[in-house]
């Protein structure tokens, strides 16, 4: 393994790490040599992950999280110093999609449960694991996860791309504020990527065929995919790289959406 892409030494913490893009980064982390915490709403899902990890040699701690609950983000990084001693890393991936229809007629609870979610959720974590590195005067890497639908117009999911675009705008803030500190902090911005999660989309031939047809790359993305980039932004290659959103969508917004 190239010592530019290494993380050895490295402690990272990834929400959302239960199954697709999330538990693509947990494997691909533990396999560049970090030790992972990884972090999701339901404990036997998240316990699966970590005991694959380990099976094949990884260092892994599984803490069950609510990741718009500030309480439980506080216990999640506690629980990550103490088993590993520290954070270097943090992998903001947890994120919902409730509602599906035109902006008008989204209800005041769903537009609340995902930007709980998607926005506060990133923004309490990042505060917090920004500070325990401030404390330490430590340098590290914080990866927010948004998506293509944050670039533009996001027609039937207005509410979701509003959340990933308000993440972006956070990113780059967070990147000028904390460069001093020594903290990079970046975006991944997803193309339609084949999970659980956007299965509907996925399934549907309608939209996965209007995709492809605007895809230069000619397939959709995987959860490794995904991966790849996160290592990258997580490790010394991407050290004079903040405040960017690397877009990974085989080329989907290359031409608008």
């Amino acid at each position: 393994m190239s010592k530019l892409f290494s993380l050895e030494g490295k402690v990272a913490i990834i929400t959302g790490a239960s199954r697709g893009i999330g538990e693509a980064m947990a494997h691909a982390y533990a396999e560049h040599g970090a030790r992972v915490v990884v972090a999701a709403r339901k404990p036997e899902a998240l316990e699966e992950v970590a005991r694959a990890i380990q099976a094949k040699g990884g260092q892994v701690r599984a803490v069950p999280t609510h990741a718009a609950r500030r309480d439980e983000l506080e216990a999640l990084v506690k629980a990550a110093v103490d088993a590993f001693g520290k954070v270097d890393i943090l992998v903001n991936n947890a994120a919902t999609n409730v509602y599906f229809g035109p902006m008008m007629g989204a209800e005041d609870g769903a537009y609340q449960k995902t930007f709980d979610l998607n926005v506060k959720g990133y923004f309490d974590l990042a505060r917090l694991v920004a500070q325990h590195l401030m404390d330490r005067r430590a340098p590290g890497a914080i990866i927010n996860v948004s998506s293509v639908l944050g670039l533009g117009a996001a027609p039937l999911q207005g509410v979701y791309g509003m959340t990933k675009a308000a993440v972006i705008s956070m990113t780059r803030t967070m990147a000028t504020e904390l460069g001093g500190a020594g903290i990079r902090v970046n975006a991944i911005a997803p193309g339609l990527i084949k999970t659980r999660f956007s299965q509907a989309l996925t399934d549907s031939p309608d939209v996965s065929g209007r995709v492809l047809q605007q895809t230069p790359l000619g397939r959709l993305g995987e959860p490794a995919d995904i991966a790849g980039a996160a290592v990258f932004l997580g490790s010394d290659a991407s050290s004079f790289v903040t405040g960017h959103t690397l877009v990974v969508d085989g080329g989907l917004t290359l031409g608008g959406f």
